[in-house]
């Protein structure tokens, strides 16, 4: 999967789009698919793929020869004779050049052919979701000059169109049901090599962007990705498969960052979540605060920009509420799925409050805080008002949207939140976890307030989030089991099911202290820690199924704000096992990257962790994960208004004995730090300062 701005192209490891693959194959932009099959042979011969590789994030190579190539059963050409690279790039369209050298000594006449085809399926299309019975207008391709356009006109009545160019242009296009059969000669003398060019736009509404030069184009994009790692804090360990999982992250992260109608954002995934999000774009943003906080502004920006002005049951949405999901394909301008934009979501508002304070302490930016302001303020309308379905001070979610989520945590599927008995728990439902958002968001916006004058607002939120701690330390503790119920259900009993939801309120602070420690134990219990990571529902639980998508997996996450947590509560050994456990699933990783869930198996001696058949690889909040794992690990906060950057009793694992962290960020100043391991004890030195931030040790 390689990805740029807002096109992004997901094949085979043998760099083809194979159609009827329910793999999410082709070419995308805009949630419509513009390239839906596209396969390579030589005389007619598919080719022996030697090796691929997609490192860069936008661009992959793969490299392959022939076969034996036949004429009248003689062999003319011997198999390995020529060489073919393909490489791509994404720069606002795909880039491709194929190369073909022929590396024998006599000369050679071949043929190469491409086989392409373009669906304009929706991305739910894509997924599987079956809504209606008929579609747009598929429009006949044709040849243009050196190139061919594929076309549809939606019933959004949009014009969508794949326009594809070649140089040089080929021998021959034929045209059959639907497809493109494109064909070039290739006439080589030993050592030669020719070289074919082809750029394939996706277009809306007959729009087209300016064509640049391969080589111009490439600059381009190598130099958005140099400059977003730049941008950021830089990291460098003795542990070079650290080092490598890190630069993966960054490189995943700069790929996922799509354009959006109010700015730019996270994207949460490739393939199936290239959108706006807003709970993953929140928690992606948090998690990133170390790397690099600007990160979170841009994300606050276009998710208060599309804020939700007025109730509308339609899409889930109430005054102050933060959206789940933005889609821009034809589903959703028709109509058919809620998602322009859709509310669904009960977290995405207190985390847009609690990531806006942790930007403020990360930065001391208040003049974003101050545009951001009536937003802020709507959030937390919204958060007493329409969020508290009953009036009890906890938020509690009951879709309203026909076509919209039953559940609507991060746990959204069906058949998330369970009983002890298996059984589905009835909304409106109030999860553990909502309600620790909620609590750290009011303590942090507290602080907001206070520097802005408004003593008395500041107040009023520390009351309040005083109260939902002692309320939910009441109504969700069980004694019984050393943990929190992972909710409260419609009749207001205690979901008992043992899960990992409430270990996000340790990083919170909404557990009080003589619980953490009987917490982080239940936690770290066989049946709850597969080895790989604490599983999202123990492996006692009548609903346990380890292959599920909430009922058993590990998500990475997940994991990482409980090892947070663990932390911050004293408990440094969970959170170095909940470390280790993560860099072990990484380096498993052909990519050197954690994919967004893997199955919950217990972990087997030599025995890589069991994939998640569809998950998202790269995915946000799973990329972010090394940047929160070093700020746990080394206990680092920032308090910019008070010019401090703070180190708490940091503590590095044995597989990590040295660590530099340069130009962190903090206000408008940058520090540089390198930490040490000697035995059981992490030392620190400040390497570097820009700016008059100081740096302080806690132990």
């Amino acid at each position: 999967m390689i990805k740029a701005g807002a096109v992004f192209l997901c094949t085979s490891r043998y760099g083809e789009i194979r159609t009827g693959e329910a793999r999410g194959e082709g070419l995308y932009s805009h949630d419509t698919r513009y390239l839906s099959e596209l396969r390579m042979s030589l005389d007619g011969t598919a080719p022996v793929i030697l090796s691929s590789s997609a490192d860069l994030g936008y661009a992959m190579v793969v490299d392959a020869t022939n076969r034996d190539i036949r004429k009248d059963k003689v062999v003319v050409i011997p198999q390995q004779t020529l060489s073919v690279r393909r490489f791509r790039f994404i720069s606002d369209r795909l880039y491709e050049r194929i190369n073909v050298r022929n590396f024998g000594s006599k000369r050679i006449s071949t043929t190469l052919e491409l086989l392409m085809a373009a669906d304009f399926a929706d991305m739910f299309e894509v997924r599987g979701l079956r809504l209606r019975k008929q579609r747009g207008q598929a429009l006949a391709p044709k040849q243009i000059g050196s190139g061919l356009t594929f076309a549809y006109l939606g019933e959004d009545e949009l014009f969508r169109e794949t326009v594809i160019n070649f140089e040089p242009g080929p021998e021959s296009v034929a045209f059959e049901e639907g497809r493109a059969r494109v064909t070039w000669d290739i006439h080589l003398e030993p050592g030669a090599e020719m070289m074919i060019f082809i750029t394939f736009e996706p277009s809306r509404g007959g729009k087209r962007k300016r064509s640049r030069s391969f080589a111009t184009a490439e600059a381009a994009v190598k130099a958005t990705h140099d400059d977003w790692r730049l941008e950021g804090s830089a990291i460098h360990t003795n542990n070079e498969m650290f080092d490598k999982f890190a630069n993966a992250s960054i490189r995943d992260l700069c790929a996922l960052m799509t354009p959006a109608e109010g700015g730019e954002i996270i994207a949460a995934g490739i393939p199936w979540y290239v959108a706006p999000f807003g709970r993953d774009s929140l928690l992606t943003a948090y998690e990133m605060l170390l790397f690099n906080p600007a990160i979170a502004r841009g994300t606050l920006k276009l998710l208060a920009h599309h804020q939700a002005r007025k109730d509308d049951a339609g899409r889930d949405a109430e005054p102050g509420k933060i959206l789940h999901e933005i889609r821009d394909g034809e589903l959703a301008r028709m109509g058919y799925i809620p998602h322009a934009p859709y509310y669904g979501t009960v977290d995405a508002t207190p985390l847009f409050v609690m990531l806006a304070a942790a930007y403020y302490r990360w930065t001391n930016d208040m003049a974003t805080l101050l545009e951001l302001l009536p937003s802020i303020e709507a959030a937390l309308l919204w958060m007493d008002g329409f969020g508290d379905l009953d009036g009890d001070g906890f938020i509690e979610y009951l879709r309203r949207a026909p076509g919209g989520m039953d559940n609507q945590g991060w746990k959204d599927s069906g058949d998330g939140i369970v009983h002890a008995d298996g059984s589905v728990a009835e909304p409106p439902i109030a999860l553990s976890e909502v309600q620790g958002y909620a609590y750290l968001a009011k303590v942090r916006i507290a602080d907001v307030f206070e520097a802005l004058g408004n003593g008395e607002r500041a107040a009023t939120l520390r009351k309040q989030a005083g109260d939902l701690k002692s309320a939910f330390n009441e109504a969700f503790w069980m004694p019984d089991e050393g943990t929190f119920a992972v909710a409260l259900d419609a009749k207001k009993r205690q979901v008992k099911s043992i899960t990992s939801n409430p270990g996000h309120c340790l990083y919170c602070d909404i557990v009080e202290p003589a619980k953490a420690g009987p917490l982080a134990e239940r936690l770290m219990a066989p049946d709850m820690f597969s080895g790989w990571g604490i599983r999202t529902l123990s492996a006692d639980s009548p609903a346990y199924n380890p292959m599920s998508y909430h009922n058993g997996s590990v998500w990475p996450h997940d994991n990482i704000l409980i090892a947070a947590g663990m932390k911050r509560h004293g408990y440094p050994g969970a959170t170095e096992a909940i470390a280790t456990a993560l860099l072990d699933a990484a380096l498993v990783s052909r990519e050197a990257r954690l994919p967004e869930v893997f199955c919950g198996f217990f972990r087997r001696e030599g025995v890589p962790f069991v994939g998640y058949p569809v998950a998202c690889s790269p995915q946000a909040w799973a990329s972010a994960v090394p940047f929160m794992m070093l700020q746990s690990l080394l206990g680092i906060s920032a308090r910019a208004p008070e010019g401090v950057l703070t180190v708490n009793k940091p503590r590095l694992p044995p597989w990590l004995s040295q660590v530099h962290l340069s130009d962190i960020s903090v206000g408008t100043s940058k520090v540089s730090l390198a930490f040490s391991r000697h035995d059981e004890t992490t030392a620190f030195s400040l390497i570097g300062r820009e700016g008059d931030v100081r740096v302080t040790i806690e132990e």
